[in-house]
């Protein structure tokens, strides 16, 4: 184990942390990257939230992470569906559709979808012109911009969104040299990916069993990647999801230039908390130990009441890991 080895960190922006006190206060850590995840941006506002962010943090370096190949909901307003409840899909207009827009010609009768981390599973079970006819499984929130997993079958999706091509090319004039791809599914993902980025820092997210599945072509490919284990947990059991970081970082380490980046539940108990829990500090540190390259928090800084205290807290741990590796 290298013991002078520095930690990347990965900062996602939103609305908790878009503001002139935050992104000034940043500067004054090791950090990275500041992350534009796209599936939480108007590809329209991307330029005005670059501009925000270079007008008082210039020195961190800017990522835009990709839509990349998701599903996602369009819902007017956030809702509470009971079990058994019947609810509708509907193509374009309508109170709820998915996003992207030709997704809807794809599903069928007896599809299953896992809506969003809140548990909302549900079964289609009819179809009537442009309107599906879904029954809840399990209840949960129903709300907009969450993701989508087809349960029972996968449906072929872009590797890149049409937004997703808008950003990189506002990225590109705006000189930023970071980019993610999200749902990254197999190593002629990173191929098409490096032709549009030739010069760029590029990283790929393991988020889904296809990558899983090309992991061995996925590394040989590409440089640096990051486990998603939200997303992941969405398309295997829970409990696979702690194998599945090993073995991914185990084969990444294997190559001394590669780095793997770990996404996801590091500090969830601070969206709400200004504190986190044991388990949460015996996450990070395992991480870490595991091989880690660096660490991303995700809804703590975009959404979280406690974004300062988050990252504060992350950099202690790798301070305190460090101390330790060297002792």
């Amino acid at each position: 184990m290298n013991l002078n080895k520095s930690y990347k960190i990965l900062i996602t922006l939103g609305p908790s942390s878009l503001n002139k006190n935050f992104l000034q206060f940043i500067k004054k850590f090791p950090v990275s990257y500041l992350r534009i995840n796209m599936s939480h941006i108007n590809v329209y506002n991307l330029q005005k939230t670059i501009n925000f962010i270079r007008k008082y943090n210039k020195k961190t370096p800017i990522c835009i992470d990709t839509e990349g190949a998701q599903i996602r909901t369009k819902f007017k307003k956030r809702k509470f569906i009971k079990r058994k409840a019947i609810f509708k899909l509907y193509d374009e207009k309508g109170n709820f559709n998915l996003y992207p827009n030709d997704v809807f010609k794809k599903l069928k009768v007896n599809d299953l979808l896992s809506i969003g981390f809140d548990n909302l599973n549900a079964e289609i079970i009819k179809k009537r012109k442009n309107v599906f006819f879904l029954k809840t499984l399990s209840s949960g929130y129903l709300e907009s911009n969450k993701g989508v997993h087809l349960i029972n079958r996968k449906i072929k999706l872009h590797y890149l969104t049409e937004k997703d091509l808008s950003a990189i090319k506002i990225g590109k004039k705006n000189k930023i040299k970071n980019y993610a791809l999200s749902f990254t599914n197999s190593y002629k993902d990173v191929i098409n990916f490096k032709k549009i980025l030739k010069d760029e820092n590029k990283i790929y997210k393991i988020e889904t069993l296809n990558a899983i599945r090309d992991l061995k072509n996925i590394i040989k490919f590409g440089e640096n990647f990051l486990i998603d284990r939200g997303d992941l947990s969405k398309e295997t059991d829970i409990e696979k999801v702690p194998y599945y970081q090993r073995l991914i970082i185990k084969k990444v380490k294997k190559f001394k230039k590669k780095e793997i980046y770990i996404a996801t539940n590091l500090l969830e108990s601070m969206l709400t908390k200004n504190y986190p829990t044991r388990a949460e500090a015996n996450d990070i540190y395992n991480c870490l130990e595991m091989g880690a390259s660096g660490l991303v928090l995700a809804a703590e800084t975009a959404i979280g009441k406690y974004p300062k205290e988050s990252v504060i807290f992350l950099m202690k741990m790798i301070k305190e890991f460090s101390k330790e590796m060297h002792e």
